[in-house]
């Protein structure tokens, strides 16, 4: 890869770099999920269907009758 002078470049210079690396980004990106996902589906032939066990489930924490219930407040003698 070659080198590029970076400090040698005008401020115009550097902008048009940074949009044409930030384009080549997107681009590789984009590759990179498509093969991935080609991949995943492959991957997808030998998978086992998934069973829900009774862990998956979560219970709901039930407060207690004193959690619930308001509490009273103390007068305090003056």
């Amino acid at each position: 890869m070659a080198k590029i002078d970076l400090d040698a470049l005008s401020i115009e210079e550097l902008a048009n770099l940074r949009d044409q690396a930030t384009e080549k980004l997107y681009e590789k990106v984009a590759a990179r999920q498509a093969e991935l996902e080609a991949e995943l589906q492959w991957l997808a032939q030998y998978a086992r269907p998934v069973k829900k066990g009774p862990g998956a489930l979560i219970a709901k924490v039930k407060k207690s009758d004193e959690d619930s219930a308001p509490k009273e407040q103390v007068a305090k003698a003056a």
